[in-house]
């Protein structure tokens, strides 16, 4: 009888030390994200071919010994997220913007654009603003040349993605196949007139 007590508690005690390590699956070793290096700006800036405001934060990838806030801005093929400051927007393809975020994945080639809908004003509005406001949110962008984040339509090579609910990933679903398609035609359309005025 005190054998099987013992069993069962070294079973139990061994199911519960277990289920402790279940919390914990983020591959840092702990619930906080990793301390990216990151810089802002003192003065404006062209980065990724973009002009950015004074109080940009520009975020890069991890690298070794560098950690946090930097002193001076770093190694632009690292970097992937531009974050204006607070009330500041940029115009992308007529839509004011507040961010734009590397790809996560390497093998895609290019980045997310995220929209300030609220500050578009209603003589801005074209039919691209209001299929990307449909989506509600990032528009994913694949470009030939990753060294420029800017409306060049001559380097947008395709909409990748509209939020989550519109993905080219979902190849056999027609109707976001379609969306993105008519978002894409519409992109060079005012890539068109932007490049004429």
């Amino acid at each position: 009888m005190l054998m099987k007590f013992f069993k069962l508690s070294s079973l139990l005690l061994g199911f519960l030390s277990l289920t402790g390590c279940v919390g914990s699956m983020n591959p840092t070793g702990g619930n906080s994200t990793p301390d990216y290096p990151y810089f802002i700006t003192t003065e404006p800036l062209v980065v990724k071919k973009i002009a950015v405001p004074k109080g940009t934060r520009l975020v890069y990838e991890e690298m070794l010994f560098k950690k946090g806030e930097q002193d001076r801005i770093l190694n632009e093929g690292k970097l992937s997220t531009i974050a204006l400051p607070d009330g500041k927007t940029l115009d992308w393809g007529g839509v004011p913007v507040t961010s734009i975020t590397k790809f996560f994945n390497s093998e895609m080639h290019g980045f997310t654009v995220y929209p300030k809908f609220d500050q578009l004003t209603k003589d801005k509005r074209t039919k691209f603003s209001e299929l990307w406001e449909s989506c509600g949110d990032g528009l994913g962008i694949t470009v030939k040349n990753t060294d420029d984040w800017s409306f060049n339509t001559k380097n947008i090579s395709d909409v990748e993605s509209c939020s989550v609910n519109y993905q080219r990933y979902f190849k056999k679903d027609v109707s976001q196949q379609l969306f993105l398609n008519d978002m894409y035609q519409e992109l060079i359309k005012i890539g068109t007139i932007l490049f004429k005025s």
